[in-house]
């Protein structure tokens, strides 16, 4: 059995998640689109416990959920021949459930797609481009916003070889496991859960996070290591400014994060406004209800 284990940033998956191993012979999977990138282990939050797939890529290169779903699935079966537990942390949603479920992903452009689409859409402006989407594939453009510049262009690329990014989407939430697994939540009150994001953000600033910054942003970071949190705004502001808005930003996320935990199937709520060691300790006995799984 998989136990896949997600909550929003700050409400303590990695510390549940190295208490479940000291219960259990299991192997932590993070599943958290951020902290595939080595260089930044403030900024992203990196386990000081052992952890699969962290660090995999430097910022240079460009991630894609496929790439990563197809290094999960074979990192997750390998575990299970072991016969260990594989425990699938997850702060990202679409990694979580990439690495818990077949999900099919759209193929990658020809080369120069994403250049000629972009260009539409940078010379002939985003209603002409999220127009000519609407055309191609009305139900995409009807979910994605004109300025929403990467998704029109994204959308356009898969319209022109025939695919949508409509049934992707709908296939995030429903649908069967690769294996038997129970699916946890880690619930947090939201005061609690700000406090946490403000203390860890203060805390990030005192170990250092401005020259980890500095010297991911000399290696060029990719399109999608750009996206990271932070990354601009520890750049670019003045310190005090820079944890402010970085917070702001935390919380937002930890919202939307929130929102996936409700859509998930089957997903079981436990309180993690304690200590690691207890809630562990009700997952893992909320496992052996579900299966007969080894003590280590």
């Amino acid at each position: 059995m998989v136990i896949g284990l997600f909550g929003p940033t700050a409400s303590g998956k990695s510390d549940v998640a190295a208490a479940i191993t000291a219960l259990l012979p299991a192997e932590v999977v993070s599943a958290d689109a951020m902290q595939v990138y080595d260089g930044l282990p403030l900024l992203t939050n990196q386990s000081p416990h052992r952890e699969r797939l962290v660090g995999i890529w430097p910022v240079s290169h460009v991630a894609s959920v496929g790439e990563y779903a197809s290094l999960a699935h074979t990192v997750i079966d390998e575990i299970l021949v072991a016969g260990r537990t594989p425990l699938v942390v997850g702060g990202t949603g679409l990694y979580f459930r990439a690495a818990l479920a077949e999900l099919e992903f759209p193929p990658p452009p020809r080369s120069g797609t994403r250049e000629r689409w972009g260009q539409l859409y940078d010379e002939a402006g985003a209603s002409a481009a999220h127009a000519e989407l609407g055309e191609r594939d009305p139900a995409a453009a009807a979910r994605i916003h004109p300025n929403d510049r990467r998704r029109v262009v994204r959308a356009l690329e898969l319209a022109e070889e025939g695919h949508s990014l409509v049934p992707r989407r709908e296939s995030l939430f429903g649908g069967a496991w690769r294996h038997p697994t129970l699916l946890i939540g880690l619930d947090v009150p939201k005061a609690e859960l700000e406090r946490r994001i403000a203390e860890r953000t203060m805390r990030m600033f005192e170990e250092g996070v401005e020259v980890e910054v500095r010297e991911a942003l000399a290696a060029e970071p990719s399109v999608t290591a750009r996206k990271i949190i932070g990354l601009d705004e520890v750049a670019s502001l003045p310190r005090e400014e820079a944890v402010d808005a970085l917070i702001v930003r935390t919380r937002r996320y930890a919202g939307y994060q929130r929102k996936w935990l409700r859509r998930l199937e089957g997903l079981v709520m436990v309180a993690a406004n304690r200590p690691p060691e207890e809630t562990a300790a009700e997952i893992v006995a909320l496992a052996r209800t579900r299966e007969h799984l080894p003590r280590p």
